[in-house]
């Protein structure tokens, strides 16, 4: 029986590991994919402090290094259950196998939901990216465009606007779903311009993005709009399917403050999958370490 299990290799499990492991306690990741999570597709980290410029790979390595140097141990296998037993956990793995442990921390992360059309995958970091705080500095001055309609595609927006020298907000409705007041705030920004009701068919430029090409989803017409950037802020998924029965989800997130506590005790939530306002490279990071010390003091202490 390991002391904790974290289930998710990203930068919250890894930092969570990193943490567990200085504390003495025996621990085992596991992870479905490649450690590292989404940040490995980052071209460049400018945003974490005290590291001036990194890539997303290099990052994440350094931290998987970290934690396997200190004693973790990491088995590439999914996660797909977690049961409660008289002496801990047990979870199940894809594999058939299983493997308990006294605390459990889910780190399992959220994806992007992508446009779903042609070389948006190819053009990831050479024009387009999901993470406006993370990418905006390097559009400074440059023409960009916001794909959304909720809180997220409106703030993204309206931060943008202040780095950019233009901004295109595109939505496929009339109306946003984002707050009236957010949406007030980016129709007074001179800089910025609502495109509404329109819908991304295609992407142009080699090897960068050049533009988009966009289809009116009421009178079908069509047009183009010339930008260097295209942010896609149409939502994210949790990756928090497998255990719905197991803790209390909002929205599909697992629910926890800032304490990373969810309500079984004994299981603790870290990184994109858990309730919070903002998701960055910083607060997965600090999630795992704050999680991992909730974890230890769970088993040294009963608290």
């Amino acid at each position: 029986m390991a002391d904790i299990i974290i289930v998710g290799a990203g930068p919250a499990g890894l930092s969570a590991a990193i943490y567990a492991r200085r504390a003495g306690m025996s621990t085992t990741l596991y992870e479905r994919e490649m450690y590292g999570g989404q940040i490995i597709n980052t071209p460049e980290i400018e945003n974490y402090p005290a590291i001036a410029k990194i890539s997303g790979f290099d990052f994440a390595n350094d931290l998987y290094n970290q934690a396997i140097n200190l004693g973790a141990t990491l088995e590439f296998d999914k996660v797909t259950a977690v049961s409660k037993t008289d002496s801990g956990f047990e979870v199940a793995l894809e594999s058939g196998r299983t493997d308990t442990a006294k605390a459990v921390i889910l780190a399992v992360g959220a994806s992007n939901r992508h446009l779903g059309i042609a070389r948006e995958d190819e053009l990831l970091g050479k024009g387009i990216s999901y993470c406006a705080t993370c990418d905006g500095a390097f559009y400074k001055d440059k023409v960009v465009a916001v794909n959304g309609g909720g809180n997220t595609a409106v703030e993204d927006a309206i931060y943008l606007a202040g780095i950019a020298s233009k901004v295109y907000l595109i939505h496929r409705r009339n109306e946003f779903r984002a707050d009236e007041v957010l949406v007030s705030a980016a129709k007074a920004l001179p800089n910025l311009e609502i495109v509404t009701p329109y819908v991304i068919e295609s992407l142009t430029g080699e090897p960068k993005l050049s533009g988009v090409e966009l289809t009116n989803k009421e009178d079908g017409s069509k047009k183009s709009v010339d930008v260097d950037g295209l942010f896609v802020a149409i939502g994210q998924e949790p990756k928090t399917a497998d255990f719905k029965d197991l803790i209390t989800l909002q929205g599909g997130y697992i629910e926890a403050g800032e304490n990373c506590r969810t309500n079984v005790e004994g299981i603790f939530a870290a990184g994109d999958a858990r309730t919070k306002k903002v998701r960055q490279l910083t607060t997965a990071c600090a999630d795992g370490a704050v999680a991992a010390l909730a974890a230890i003091d769970y088993i040294k202490l009963g608290v």
